[in-house]
């Protein structure tokens, strides 16, 4: 890791780019095959996974048959950890579930908002260079609490065509409805578009490196609505004297391993915890076996010295990290400070592998600086929030007027005309019940 020290306020904007892929080249590439997908369905989808993943594929979902047989290549102390998750991620999200409150905003005049499900979700599972099965849990556990009707989820197959069992396992066990051997650019665009056997969503989620990400943008701009902008991973660890520095370097390498396009930040306002968390990384990285990953991660990655841990908060959010550990004697105090993050970590043993696996929060997580505007996965993610009113006689005579004079003014004579049309009817039929009691009284 490259260290700086203490930069002025006016360097912070440029260490906390990400690194990128010229953004136009990716686009195009995008683009072009999502014209051919979008044109050729199955077909399209199949090329591209025969020239990136497996050369002899010939089909796209995965049976019923390979998908049964997959819990008997998982072992039961596996099964036993998913489960535990599961369980886990389950109660966290079912926490989420929301009350339907009534609210009378006016006399006569009721208000709420009630939940209901997406109901075809697509979910993408990287499962290249790490086959990540505990994106199954933290994606079809919500979309099953939230009541989603189909949950479709495409992953890449190997070059021997295969998927990960635990991937297959996993899904199983969650009650994922059809899956699919299509990974990359390819599986967002069928998903997108929907081909002869992978159905159409509505949503897709899930995280992937840059090309994944953006597919999901252009998904976006085709009619599918996309979790967030999930791209490469990334942590920024702030770390004052009382951290463990061994700790600190294994936090920063378990997002490094992720791939070379991972970014680690390590903030501290002590020079030599600085240097002991760059010596644990030097030694911990060489046992590694994806240790080639994290060292080009590595070397887009950055230590930072700042005076205090007050310019270490500002940095990180500015920076707006996906995983945010303060490894610091008070993380409580500190992190009331923090305004951008998708997940914090506090204290010394609150590891980030803990928030991927097994915690209960969502690993699903805006990165690339997304943070600022959006939130991690959760059961909302799932469901869309409609909102209702009620009006009764009492209602539109308490409305009514303000209504029409606002219609009035900015010229939408039909919107006054819907209110003065009730209004009409509410004063007709007071004066008839008038009349009558009138008439009533008479006799």
């Amino acid at each position: 890791m490259k260290t700086i020290n203490n930069p002025s306020e006016s360097k912070w904007k440029k260490l906390a780019e990400r690194p990128l892929i010229k953004q136009r080249k990716l686009m195009d590439t995008v683009e072009r095959m999502f014209y051919d997908i979008n044109r050729k369905g199955d077909k399209a989808v199949l090329a591209f996974s025969r020239k990136f993943d497996y050369p002899a594929q010939q089909t796209l979902e995965v049976e019923r048959e390979t998908i049964a047989q997959a819990a008997e290549k998982v072992s039961e102390r596996l099964k036993q950890a998913i489960a535990l998750a599961q369980k886990n991620i389950e109660t966290f999200h079912l926490s989420q579930r929301e009350e339907v409150r009534k609210t009378e905003t006016a006399p006569g005049v009721v208000c709420w908002r009630e939940s209901r499900p997406i109901e075809r979700v697509g979910i993408y599972i990287p499962g290249g260079t790490a086959p990540l099965f505990s994106t199954v849990l933290m994606l079809a556990v919500p979309a099953k609490i939230a009541g989603c009707s189909e949950i479709v989820l495409c992953t890449p197959p190997n070059e021997e065509g295969e998927i990960h069992p635990a991937i297959l396992y996993t899904a199983e066990l969650t009650g994922v409805t059809r899956i699919f051997a299509a990974g990359g650019i390819q599986a967002i665009g069928a998903m997108c578009f929907g081909t002869e056997s992978i159905p159409r969503v509505d949503k897709i989620f899930g995280p992937g490196n840059q090309y994944v990400m953006a597919a999901k943008r252009s998904a976006q701009f085709y009619g599918t609505a996309i979790d967030m902008p999930a791209g490469p991973s990334e942590v920024l660890v702030v770390a004052d004297q009382s951290c463990n520095p061994a700790f600190v370097a294994a936090d920063l390498l378990s997002q490094a391993e992720h791939g070379p396009d991972s970014q680690v930040i390590l903030l501290s306002n002590n020079k030599q915890v600085i240097k002991t968390v760059n010596k644990e990384l030097e030694q911990q990285l060489e046992s590694l076996p994806r240790k080639e990953f994290a060292a080009q991660a590595l070397k887009n990655s950055k230590a930072i010295y700042f005076r205090d841990l007050d310019n270490c908060i500002s940095f990180s959010n500015l920076y707006a990290p996906e995983h945010l550990i303060l490894a610091t004697e008070n993380p409580v105090l500190l992190s009331r400070s923090v305004v951008n993050a998708g997940s914090i970590f506090l204290g010394n043993y609150s590891c980030e592998s803990a928030g991927d696996y097994a915690s209960g929060t969502n690993h699903t997580l805006p990165t690339s600086g997304h943070a600022r505007a959006y939130s991690g996965v959760s059961l909302d993610s799932f469901v869309k929030k409609i909102t209702f009113q009620q009006l009764t006689a009492e209602g539109i005579l308490s409305l009514g007027p303000s209504i029409e004079a606002m219609a009035e003014e900015e010229e939408l004579q039909a919107h006054k005309n819907a209110v003065t049309l009730r209004l009409g009817a509410v004063m007709a039929a007071h004066n008839q019940l008038n009349k009558e009691n009138n008439s009533d009284e008479t006799v």
